[in-house]
């Protein structure tokens, strides 16, 4: 993978400067919810009346749902006659998500809009979306993931995630990560020279109107949106535009079956934290990539679901699904395995001094649940569904586009997401 900007301003140079003539820009970071809050904010900024673009990453089901003006999806005429102009300026050997980027930016400023929300790819330094120039900036948290690419400290990935913070910008820090990076992040924010910064902090979200989107971290998700609106100096009915916004793929309900992109294991953790929320306790179909934690991520979903049934997608970046279901059973061992008592407690144990209610806890097994694996997500959601309980299709947000397009009826794209797709048969 390329990282670097150079590449980037050299081709919006070529393209006469579209992201230019875009609007105001709202730029969003984070290790997780960034989706979620990117569509919170563009449901908010089109119910104050104004115009609103929307850049996102990956996307489930079809390319065109990256690029989305007013809500509607961007048409595949309007992406190819793009694709073509960033393939003449000289894109095609720009990597794919560079091309992407630059055919959105391109699609988008023929579009006459107010406002576009550019949402980061990866970290956000280095990312495409990071040579546009953007008066209000949102990190909404950083917790562990890419480490590979990022960094495998903390402390290193907020710097990736910070490096979208520019001079004079309005900069917005969300909750939705972990609490140690937000000084970090604050620390950052300073040392460039932005106007102002606002943190969302316990208040913030307890302020927040109820919201359609499942979870906890939804509020924080809501609250950084409410922010970065309020930066663009912008009035609607909150309340009913929260009440009604949906997102495809973040705990989507769809009758038996439920569906959340959590894919690192601060965002299983999210999703383990809405399912006790809930009180459901489903059947968990899961594939992963091969360069997650997939241990943690298993430590976070097992005790919350009553069977497993590792998969993968269809790419070559899943991991093996014999492989991820021996982490499920290691974990799952562990937590049945009885809880080994303190030298105090097993000394009062012994003497009989220790309540026996006490004791009896202190060896409490958690219950077993059946793991098995299965070649595809077809295969894997039947089997779950024989579980008799509601199904769980997560761990990654490829896997959730598969099981739009395979039973929601989703579209999908001819288009091969490797290839220039000015080079399309």
């Amino acid at each position: 993978m390329k990282l670097g900007l150079e590449r980037m301003h050299e081709l919006l140079k070529k393209l006469d400067h579209p992201e230019r003539r875009i609007g105001r820009v709202v730029h969003v970071a984070g290790t997780n919810g960034k989706g979620s809050t990117v569509a919170m904010l563009a449901a908010l900024v089109r119910a104050s009346g104004s115009r609103v673009a929307t850049y996102t990453s990956p996307h489930l089901s079809t390319l065109r749902e990256r690029i989305q003006i007013d809500g509607v999806l961007a048409s595949e005429d309007a992406i190819v006659a793009a694709a073509a102009r960033v393939d003449a300026a000289g894109g095609a050997d720009l990597t794919f998500f560079e091309q992407v980027t630059a055919i959105g930016l391109c699609v988008i400023a023929e579009a006459n809009v107010d406002v576009s929300i550019l949402e980061v790819g990866l970290g956000g330094r280095l990312d495409a979306t990071n040579a546009v120039d953007a008066p209000v900036a949102v990190v909404t948290g950083v917790a562990m993931d890419h480490e590979q690419i990022l960094g495998d400290t903390l402390a290193a990935i907020a710097g990736e995630k910070a490096g979208i913070f520019k001079r004079r910008q309005r900069v917005v820090i969300g909750a939705s990560g972990e609490p140690a990076a937000v000084p970090l992040l604050v620390e950052h924010a300073r040392a460039v020279g932005v106007d102002h910064i606002t943190v969302i902090d316990d208040a913030a979200i307890a302020s927040v109107p109820p919201v359609a989107l499942a979870g906890a971290h939804q509020r924080a998700n809501a609250a950084a949106a409410l922010a970065a609106l309020d930066e663009l100096h912008l009035a609607c009915d909150r309340i009913g535009v929260l009440a009604r916004v949906s997102h495809p793929g973040r705990f989507e309900i769809a009758g038996e079956l439920i569906l959340d992109g959590a894919h690192n294991p601060h965002g299983a953790r999210a999703l383990a934290a809405t399912l006790r929320e809930q009180e459901l306790r489903p059947s968990l179909v899961i594939a992963v990539s091969s360069d997650k934690d997939a241990r943690a991520i298993a430590e976070a979903l097992a005790p919350e679901v009553s069977a497993v049934v590792a998969t993968r997608y269809q790419q070559e970046r899943a991991l093996d699904p014999e492989a991820l279901a021996d982490v499920f059973r290691s974990v799952i061992s562990s937590r049945s395995a009885p809880t080994s008592l303190s030298p105090g407690l097993r000394s009062a144990a012994s003497f009989g001094a220790a309540e026996p209610a006490v004791v009896a806890a202190a060896h409490h097994r958690a219950p077993a649940i059946p793991v098995d694996t299965a070649p595809d997500l077809e295969a894997a959601v039947a089997a779950a569904r024989a579980h008799g309980t509601p199904v769980l299709v997560a761990g990654s947000l490829f896997l959730v586009g598969e099981a739009r397009t395979r039973f929601l009826g989703a579209p999908t794209d001819p288009i091969v997401a490797t290839e220039s797709l000015a080079r399309r048969d």
